[in-house]
């Protein structure tokens, strides 16, 4: 039978601690989840910023060069 006073060692056996209804595997789970998400979106939007910005820098490279025969000093 198990005692019901739960204590470290018991967290380690077993991988849970009750706090309400929920445990914490099931609320570091939720935390992994939302962290995997956030990594995502940050990774895509970052990807799409560099993305842009390089094809802006090629596009104003392209029409400096084009347009040094009009340059008079």
């Amino acid at each position: 039978m198990r005692h019901m006073v739960h204590d470290e060692r018991d967290i380690l056996l077993t991988g849970e601690k009750h706090e309400g209804s929920k445990t914490m595997q099931e609320k570091v789970y939720k935390v992994m989840k939302g962290a995997g998400a956030t990594n995502i979106a940050l990774g895509v939007i970052s990807l799409t910023v560099g993305i842009v910005s390089g094809i802006l820098m090629i596009v104003t490279g392209a029409r400096l060069i084009a347009g040094k025969s009009k340059i008079l000093f």
